[in-house]
């Protein structure tokens, strides 16, 4: 039987900061926002729905007098990430063989 993807990670720009996140480990929210073409405010908004169920941890400080809101992904967000790889590969192969 299939199994059902996670709701979390079935959203567009979640999906899309996870897999960003998934390649580099850690990344600077401005640069997210740039690589997922979206804007600062939906950005945020998704970026705490990850953060909320334990799939990034955001870090915010300054530098040089600019706040900086970093992002990395966690072990939790890997398991996560990898389990719904996983689970869009079995809806892709017949009858789970391929």
């Amino acid at each position: 039987m299939f199994k059902e993807l996670d709701p979390i990670l079935h959203s567009q720009l979640r999906l899309a900061v996870m897999s960003l996140l998934i390649s580099v480990k850690e990344a600077e929210f401005t640069f997210i926002r740039e690589k997922t073409n979206s804007t600062a405010g939906n950005l945020s908004v998704q970026v705490q729905k990850l953060k909320d169920v334990g799939y990034i941890d955001v870090a915010k400080q300054f530098k040089d007098n600019y706040p900086q809101t970093t992002c990395k992904i966690t072990a939790a967000g890997i398991a996560a990430f990898d389990a719904y790889v996983q689970a869009l590969q079995q809806y892709l192969s017949v009858d789970g063989v391929r």
